[in-house]
């Protein structure tokens, strides 16, 4: 629902601009999030262990900047180059703080995470996996909204439709995979929900978003949310059922926190190599072209031949083209003045191109993250019963 109503209030002006309809979508947020607040207050119950638990601020300290400062470094690396001071600093201090991470929760009395759960295979093998599926997931999601609102053109009313079909296949096979997960062995539904994934962005892949269609987009995408519902249920029966009974709950949200950890990492990834790839693309048409690049020194210089509101808008079109792959293929190549159509962004054409084969390889890096987790899962779950738990290890009570 969350994208639809996006979608839907975003083609509504804010603060008296019709640039920022997206701002609506925060407001919405927190306009939802008051009959949570009095549904909380009035009639939540405590679900506290009855011996209690402590928060563990040195490894939530430690884990939070470790997270922060990899994710930084990925985004801002695709911008200022990785081999940048600021960039490899922020890779060192994530490293160093994973591993005060490591050595503050074998200490702790009460941790955030006991990392003697990892010392279960199934376990182990069920939090690789959930990673690889989460990047493989988030990532298609941000590759198919960037494809089809920033390269296509799609409002992001129209472009919502992908993301009901994403994510309603969980919501539509729910009962259908509680029942598989009872009769049948979780590594299969892991690998094959998985497999679905790697199916649907491969066959995402080959399509080429010059074909304009919305309808050619949406039947992969659909495989892979249906593969996401297989292996996302299935993952969480397997972290829960291969632990004591009283670690059940903190192996459910290590499998949570695994899965947001994938969700971040996919966007940024992704979107890092997507973005670099097609800006080395459209320098390389530029350094092979001399008349697009006098093409783009006489676009440059058309808000100094311009006066008023004309220049201010060629100075954004131009600032806009100049921002990077995304904003040179969203300044329109022509515009229409006096009723005839004049030039006006030579990159786009170039720039769409580019994006075009960077995000369709986007697709391509999700398809390996879904090969991967299913590779590990075949392996890794060699003896598991449809419970989850290792033949030949003892039931926990």
């Amino acid at each position: 629902m969350s994208p639809v109503l996006g979608g839907f209030l975003a083609r509504y002006p804010f603060a008296g601009t019709d640039t920022a309809g997206w701002r609506w979508g925060f407001l919405a947020v927190a306009v939802l999030a008051v009959p949570c607040l009095i549904v909380t207050l009035t009639m939540a119950t405590t679900s506290s262990a009855p011996t209690g638990r402590s928060l563990d601020w040195p490894g939530q300290i430690t884990v939070a900047i470790s997270l922060f400062a990899l994710l930084y470094a990925v985004i801002q690396g695709s911008t200022t180059g990785y081999g940048a001071p600021d960039i490899i600093g922020a890779f060192v201090l994530a490293a160093l703080s994973a591993v005060a991470f490591i050595i503050v929760e074998r200490r702790a009395p009460a941790p955030l995470l006991r990392l003697d759960l990892f010392g279960n295979r199934a376990f182990s093998v069920a939090a690789i996996a959930t990673v690889l599926g989460s990047f493989a997931l988030l990532g298609t999601a941000y590759i198919t909204s960037i494809r089809l609102a920033a390269i296509q053109g799609f409002s992001p009313l129209v472009t919502s439709i992908a993301f009901v079909i994403l994510n309603g296949m969980t919501l539509l096979t729910a009962p259908l995979v509680a029942r598989l997960l009872v009769r049948h062995n979780a590594r299969w539904l892991m690998a094959g929900g998985f497999g679905l994934i790697a199916i649907g962005d491969l066959w995402a892949a080959s399509i080429p978003a010059a074909t304009m269609s919305l309808g050619l987009i949406l039947p992969p995408i659909a495989v892979v949310g249906l593969g996401f519902a297989l292996a996302l249920q299935a993952v969480t029966a397997v972290a829960v059922n291969t632990v004591p009974t009283h670690l059940a709950g903190m192996a459910s949200g290590t499998t949570s926190l695994l899965r947001d950890f994938g969700f971040t990492l996919g966007p940024s990834v992704i979107g890092a190599i997507a973005l670099t790839q097609a800006a080395n693309a459209i320098q390389a048409k530029l350094n092979a072209s001399e008349d697009l690049r006098n093409a783009l020194q006489a676009f440059d210089s058309a808000p100094a031949h311009a006066s008023g509101a004309t220049r201010e808008s060629l100075e954004a079109a131009v600032g806009a083209v100049h921002s990077g792959p995304l904003g040179a293929n969203g300044v329109p190549a022509t515009v229409m003045v006096d009723g005839k159509s004049m030039p006006l962004n030579p990159l786009q054409s170039v720039a769409f191109d580019a994006l075009d084969h960077s995000y369709s390889m986007a697709f391509v890096v999700c398809v390996g993250a879904a090969l991967l987790a299913t590779l590990i899962v075949g392996i890794g779950f060699t003896g598991v019963d449809p419970r989850g738990r290792v033949s030949g290890e003892p039931e926990t009570v």
